[in-house]
């Protein structure tokens, strides 16, 4: 009898970015294919100045999530991961930063960019998004997807993430340099 190939774990990422009034702060979680964490990591306050404001224009917003948030939380972790996965949608852009697969699940309220298609997989309960310039990653990301346990979520991290930044907070952390 033959024992079937054990194929080699995964590791996901889940990144989020929230805007406060004293900037942008940015949660990233890893985790191993059953959703157990692996590592965790969270950015300070970034505040882009009136001079960014006007060199960057429309392109601030993506700069800050993809560049400054996005690139440096997954460049500092010692994990790296095979998928990452946003629900921030202007973070997506993360994917031409990085060799990674970068996905995201579609919040609700939140109007889509022409430049994203919407598919869905058994492992979200909502539908997941990818950016058209890298569609070419679709097949990849659904082989990812197939080995991630059944009972994982792509949504749910995410509440995992914000609940540990609201913790962060109250410890002080957020208020520190990083």
């Amino acid at each position: 009898m033959s024992v079937p190939p054990v194929s080699t774990p995964i590791t996901l990422g889940f990144l989020t970015a929230l805007q406060e009034p004293s900037g942008w702060l940015g949660g990233y979680l890893v985790t191993n294919s059953w959703g157990r964490p692996l590592e965790f990591r969270l950015t300070t306050a970034v505040q882009p100045n009136r001079v960014q404001t006007a060199l960057y224009g429309p392109t601030l917003t993506e700069y800050v999530l993809a560049d400054l948030i996005g690139k440096t939380l997954v460049e500092k972790t010692a994990t790296k991961p095979d998928l990452i996965v946003t629900d921030v949608p202007a973070a997506l852009a993360l994917r031409s930063r990085l060799e990674i697969p970068v996905i995201g699940v579609k919040v609700g309220g939140v109007e889509l960019s022409t430049d994203l298609t919407a598919f869905t997989h058994a492992r979200s309960s909502i539908g997941l998004l990818i950016p058209n310039r890298f569609a070419a990653d679709r097949t990849a990301v659904t082989q990812l997807l197939e080995r991630i346990d059944p009972a994982v979520d792509l949504a749910e991290p995410f509440t995992r993430v914000r609940e540990a930044i609201s913790e962060a907070r109250k410890m002080g952390v957020t208020n520190r340099a990083a």
